[in-house]
């Protein structure tokens, strides 16, 4: 290791001397065990380390959230930030059930994560939020992005992302709607030691290190246009397309009978909005009893939309996130809101260990989601995230 040196000095060896030290460390790891405190110490025992500047949880639904809360207050280093999923991405790719995570480490990051909450009052927390935040990039060099998680039943998310966005000028943000493994029931948001519903955390990320923030789709609009004739946003609600009954609609447009549309069809065959010079996902949830469509967003009466149509998804984020590569470096951390509809087509194809092991080659921790958000849009069937180097 050590070399003697001119008068009785000692020198590092030259391999010691280009020893490159990290940046930003990560460490991730998981648990499937279903008692929920020997799941948070096992996440803890592995993702322990020093300098920790925050730490990531996901984890299941299937935890009884008051003892959950209590054990993410006491295990795992803060701030912690993280929320129940319809599936996890961890260090071996799609995870169903247990928890996941990753700690992050190191002098170039630093966090603040805002509580907002109920959600029906989300203008004034975010007026407080973008006051704060204001102040600290007047007292910093650092860039900053925002992460956002959100109850994913609130049915909330357009209001709140637009919302931030225009408030927080030329602060990039992805986020994801919390899940609960498509029970569609409740989904809870963690904030210091409590499972929250009717709730968001916006967390502020100031580093002096490269990042990206990107979204990532494999769908390409079809020739086949529809319009959106009868509609209730609020409820996300579409009630007639093209002058019919949605549902009838829509089954005969991608040529399949209505008594078969479920999940897995809905995530082959998703709508899409151009809006600018980008198409956006707008994803389907289910068809009612009363012949409407149920979105996992907003969609308003008089929109034109177009039938969406997959290419090779595993050729698609391998690109992508090679790209990014290309741009930043290898990033020490990819963190990642994958919409629960890609990985339900993903394991209708048979590839979703294939692209599971790709995200985690790549260093991917975060959830599968039941709705993304990308800087001032809440979009459906999307990867959205944050690449970090380090």
């Amino acid at each position: 290791m050590y070399a003697a040196g001119v008068n009785g000095r000692t020198l590092l060896d030259e391999s010691t001397s280009h020893e490159k030290v990290p940046r930003l460390k990560v460490l991730q790891g998981k648990s499937m065990d279903a008692d929920v405190h020997q799941a948070v110490r096992e996440l803890a025992t592995q993702i322990e380390q020093p300098n920790i500047q925050v730490t990531l949880a996901f984890f299941s639904d299937e935890y009884e959230p008051e003892e959950l809360g209590r054990a993410l207050k006491m295990y795992l280093p803060g701030p912690v930030i993280g929320c129940t999923t319809a599936g996890q991405l961890s260090e071996t790719g799609f995870q169903r059930g247990g928890i996941s995570g990753a700690s992050l480490a190191g002098d170039e990051l630093s966090v603040v994560p805002y509580l907002i909450r109920p959600l029906s009052a989300s203008g004034k927390a975010i007026d407080r939020i973008a006051e704060d935040v204001r102040k600290r990039l007047a007292g910093t060099s650092r860039d900053a992005f925002g992460f956002l998680l959100v109850d994913g039943l609130s049915m909330k998310e357009e209001v709140l992302i637009s919302g931030l966005y225009m408030s927080l000028v030329d602060i990039p943000i992805i986020g994801g709607s919390a899940g609960d493994s498509l029970k569609f029931k409740q989904t809870f948001i963690y904030h210091d030691g409590e499972l929250l519903n009717n709730a968001a955390v916006f967390t502020l990320f100031l580093t002096s290190l490269p990042f990206r923030v990107f979204k990532h789709q494999h769908f390409h609009p079809t020739s086949t246009r529809l319009v959106v004739t009868d509609a209730d946003p609020a409820r996300r609600l579409v009630k007639e397309i093209n002058g019919e009954p949605a549902v009838e609609a829509y089954a005969r447009l991608i040529g399949i009978a209505v008594p078969d549309l479920n999940s897995l069809v809905f995530s082959r065959y998703p709508l899409m909005l151009h809006i600018g010079d980008e198409y956006y996902v707008r994803s389907i949830s289910r068809a009612e009893p009363d012949g409407s469509l149920k979105f996992f967003c907003a969609i308003d009466a008089g929109l034109v939309l177009t039938i969406g149509q997959g290419h090779s998804a595993v050729d698609a984020i391998d690109n992508h996130l090679n790209k990014i590569i290309e741009d930043m470096g290898e990033p020490a951390v990819i963190i990642g809101c994958d919409c629960i509809l890609r990985r339900l087509e993903m394991e209708e194809r048979g590839i979703d260990d294939k692209v599971g092991r790709l995200l985690a080659r790549q260093k991917v921790v975060g959830f599968s989601t039941y709705g993304e958000q990308y800087n001032s849009v809440h979009v459906n069937q999307t990867f959205t995230g944050i690449a970090i180097a380090g």
